[in-house]
């Protein structure tokens, strides 16, 4: 009798841990398919910067340095995305995605900013659409973005309580990164108006 106790409690338990650990698979695949739906809009939004750049150089021939930039942030953000998008459960990505959009997202401020002194482009037809498509973009981002973190924050909630810790640390369930702007400058939403 004492056998069958003890054989029932140790199954018990054993299920218990299983429950758990599919739980935490659940919680990060969660997480990472989160992760796939802001990597849809940010390769959106890399698509729409070289065009964006090309209409804009036609008019804004002294601001070289600008559009360059621009670019060179754009490359730094596909190249960080990319391998976040390969690694969504890799903190140290996700951290180096988040520094490079922030620069991403100052170098595209400063490119409106000057856009302003050339009311031949505001006027372009181009110019605006891509605006428009841009300004899109940027706030189906902001939602990826917000549903991303709070499959985070589930996430790392429910692998820091006890029990679940437990199972989370040896089993390779390290905390996810949330995806946030870095810098305090770019945490405002890119103005794309021409008004």
């Amino acid at each position: 009798m004492g056998t069958i106790i003890t054989l029932v409690i140790i199954v018990a338990l054993v299920l218990f841990f299983i429950g758990i650990y599919n739980k935490l698979v659940t919680l990060r695949n969660r997480f990472k398919n989160a992760f796939a739906q802001i990597d849809v809009q940010l390769n959106r939004r890399y698509d729409l910067i070289p065009n964006l750049v090309e209409t804009a150089k036609g008019y804004m021939k002294h601001e070289k340095e600008t559009l360059e930039a621009v670019i060179s942030a754009r490359n730094s953000a596909v190249s960080a995305n990319q391998e976040a998008a390969a690694h969504p459960d890799d903190p140290d990505a996700i951290k180096h995605l988040n520094q490079a959009e922030g620069q991403l997202t100052g170098a595209l401020g400063r490119l409106f900013a000057l856009s302003e002194s050339y009311p031949d482009l505001k006027a372009n037809q181009t110019m605006e659409q891509l605006m428009e498509e841009l300004s899109t973009t940027e706030n189906k981002i902001a939602f990826a973005r917000q549903a991303y973190n709070d499959a985070v924050m589930q996430y790392n909630t429910y692998r820091e309580q006890v029990p679940n810790n437990f199972i989370a640390n040896p089993f390779g369930f390290v905390e996810a990164e949330l995806f946030e702007v870095e810098d305090e400058q770019v945490r405002e939403s890119v103005k794309v108006s021409f008004d």
